[in-house]
């Protein structure tokens, strides 16, 4: 059995002080109740290696530590174990709550894991709300707005969705404006507005803002976009049928042909949709495949009935997925029975033995079914490439309140639905091992340029510097990291320059690598353990010639760093790109990589946003003083009303997105002064 310790912090070397703490952690394990619960397993350096959750603690956390595991992934993590925590909780799906919102707040290293980024878009419509006499400012509550929305939702407005991209929503405004004409402009717009805008020229608005239209019509006209959206388009079809030949018959027909070429509009929507009115107004569409040590889940959405596009995931630790399945088996064929098995297992046999691990692609697909709609509410209907642990939909079932039909072989309309999903998650999956395969060549090809070291390309890790300023005003410094084949976007920073005089591109360099390199020089002198923060990378590239590396040789040689980490990425001749050469900081002789050179297309790529980083953040500062600076200038505006606006709205940017009726809403601003600053920050 591999050594362990118990709760230790720091690896130990005496064997008796291991054993004792084999010993501890074992009976650690005895100790644990037969509850549903969920586990976590720690290194000595405190770092998260898996976090599980249990029908029976006792039962399957014994299974890890019953034998042997070897050289395999699930071996290396048994090994690493040096404490572990337990949570009692009084359910299975509350156990499947806890385990992954711990897994999306841990990210561990051994689990399946899905980035956190399931900010859906939504289609918002607003309340109506019935106006008050000498009350314009409710007007554009008589008449709703419909607008791209994302964040948290509220009851008090209508929200459809969620939508699968920001292009979906737009897409789907666009027919509702074709159609129903409702209205998209600002509530402050709306209010202002004296004749009616372009939208109403060219039949996208009914023009409820000049009285085109009466609150009656527009409120006709904005439950049925409602029943479009829920999918009830024929309905709609029927009452807008009904109308035109009321109209006729009464010999409206001005009006009876506005209603038919709504009707037409309508008809060539749902055409093009090619849509089919059916039970699944409501769906998700899930495909998964695994290739090249890689996975893809493609999630495709229908709402209302209406197929409105997927998004591809790509998890990580996809590699220790099958190991740990046939770990939780090989537990179970050792004593551990079914009723220990959580929703990553494969269900058992009908003679009470474990059945054979699921496939890599069902762990997926199942990691994924736990991890997105731990917070996001599920459709009735989900249609999936491949069939998960009947347990597992019955707790997503318990936990959302929600009763889910899972379809594994689908007919008709959601087999074609999932042969499209099926067709996308092969094309993703395609696109990003071609682009990971390139990566890794130019990553390659930078090793052999420089002389890097060969042994794990994996772990080369490349730190780039950019200065950024509008003529010195708001400089700003960006440190972009590139590793493991590619940006690190959650490892930048950006420096703000501050003590230098305006526009010295060598004193801001200087600044940001004492700021950068300083506390990892103190580290490497006094022995501290590299932690992530303090390590030194591979490789520093400076966005600059001859004078930037002059400078960062200069800081180095302070610090006493290694100067051959040095390059400067100088502009070529006519500042053209594939020009440029590296210029090097221990003497060597500047070089030339060639226009088509795998290693300068890695080079500037990384220079390029580390570029991109500096300048955004030099634009953000700079808007913000001048933002600032236009506040204090307006005639009314002192220090005492600049800070309730700012404490109102949380910073200049709130100020700027906030409405006439927002800002008169601060103490002190009245509505004559809410417009003219409107009118100053717009």
């Amino acid at each position: 059995m591999p050594a362990f310790g118990a709760g230790s912090q720091v690896q130990m070397s005496d064997p008796s002080l291991e054993a004792a703490a084999e010993r501890a952690l074992l009976a650690e394990v005895a100790s644990l109740p037969a509850l549903p619960g969920v586990y976590r397993y720690f290194d000595a350096d405190g770092t998260v290696l898996y976090v599980g959750k249990a029908r029976n603690l006792k039962k399957r956390v014994s299974s890890y530590f019953q034998k042997a595991h070897g050289a395999t992934r699930i071996g290396h993590m048994v090994s690493r174990i040096a404490r572990m925590e337990t949570t009692v909780v009084r359910s299975e799906a509350e156990a499947l709550l806890l385990e992954n919102n711990l897994i999306k707040t841990l990210h561990p290293k051994f689990n399946i894991l899905f980035r956190d980024d399931k900010s859906y878009p939504y289609l918002k419509l607003t309340a109506t709300q019935a106006s008050k006499e000498g009350g314009p400012e409710l007007q554009g509550q008589v008449f709703p707005r419909m607008a791209y929305f994302r964040g948290a939702v509220d009851r008090k407005h209508h929200y459809f969705g969620p939508y699968p991209s920001a292009w979906a929503v737009k897409d789907t405004i666009a027919l509702l404006q074709k159609v129903f004409r409702l209205r998209t402009c600002e509530d402050t717009v709306f209010h202002n507005r004296t004749r009616p805008c372009l939208l109403f020229q060219i039949k996208r608005c009914s023009g409820p803002c000049v009285g085109q239209i009466s609150a009656q019509d527009y409120a006709r006209d904005s439950d049925h976009a409602q029943q479009f959206l829920r999918g009830q388009a024929s309905d709609v079809l029927g009452e807008l049928e009904a109308r035109m030949q009321a109209h006729a018959e009464q010999l409206r027909y001005e009006q009876a042909a506005e209603v038919r070429n709504q009707i037409r509009a309508l008809s060539r929507v749902l055409h093009q949709q090619s849509m089919e009115v059916q039970a699944d107004r409501d769906a998700d569409i899930l495909a998964v495949k695994v290739h090249g040590g890689r996975a893809c889940v493609n999630l495709a959405m229908v709402r209302g009935g209406r197929h409105l596009g997927d998004r591809a995931y790509f998890p990580s630790h996809v590699d220790s997925a099958a190991e740990l399945a046939e770990l939780n088996d090989e537990g179970l064929e050792a004593g551990a029975p079914a009723e220990g098995r959580g929703a990553h297992d494969g269900p058992a046999g009908g003679d009470g033995r474990a059945a054979p691990s699921p496939k890599v692609e069902t762990l997926v697909l199942q990691a994924f079914l736990a991890q997105h709609y731990i917070d996001l509410p599920p459709p009735p209907t989900l249609v999936l490439s491949h069939a998960v642990d009947p347990g597992l939909m019955a707790l997503l079932c318990e936990q959302s309140g929600v009763k889910i039909q899972a379809v594994h072989k689908p007919r008709e309309q959601r087999r074609i639905w999932l042969e499209m999903a099926q067709k996308n998650v092969e094309l993703q999956l395609a696109r990003l091992l071609a682009e990971e395969g390139s990566q890794q060549a130019r990553t390659h090809a930078l090793a052999l340029a420089l002389d890097l070291p060969q042994t794990d390309l994996q772990a080369l890790r490349v730190e780039c510097f950019d200065i950024s300023h509008t003529s010195g005003e708001a400089t700003q410094a960006s440190c972009v990291v590139f590793a493991q084949h590619r940006m690190q976007a959650p490892q930048y920073k950006r420096y703000s320059i501050e003590g230098v005089t305006p526009g010295d591109d060598y004193a801001a360099m200087r600044q940001v690598l004492l700021r950068r390199y300083r506390p990892v020089a103190e580290a490497l002198r006094e022995g501290e353990p590299a932690s992530e923060r303090l390590r030194m990378p591979d490789l520093v590239l400076i966005d600059g010639g001859k004078g930037q590396v002059a400078m960062a040789r200069e800081v180095f040689e302070e610090l006493g760093l290694d100067l051959s980490l040095i390059v400067g990425v100088e502009k070529g001749q006519g500042r053209k790109v594939g020009l440029e050469e590296l210029v090097f900081a221990d003497g060597r002789e500047k070089v030339y990589l060639g226009s088509d050179s795998a290693a300068l297309m890695l080079v500037a790529q990384i220079r390029d946003e580390a570029h991109r980083y500096a300048i955004t953040g030099m634009r953000a500062k700079r808007d913000k003083v001048r933002v600032t600076s236009r506040l204090e200038d307006i005639a009314g505006i002192g220090p005492k009303k600049r800070a309730s606006l700012l404490r109102r709205f949380g910073g200049i940017a709130g100020v700027s997105a906030a409405s006439v009726e927002d800002l008169a809403g601060v103490e002190g601003i009245s509505k004559a002064l809410a417009q003219d600053i409107y009118r100053a920050l717009h």
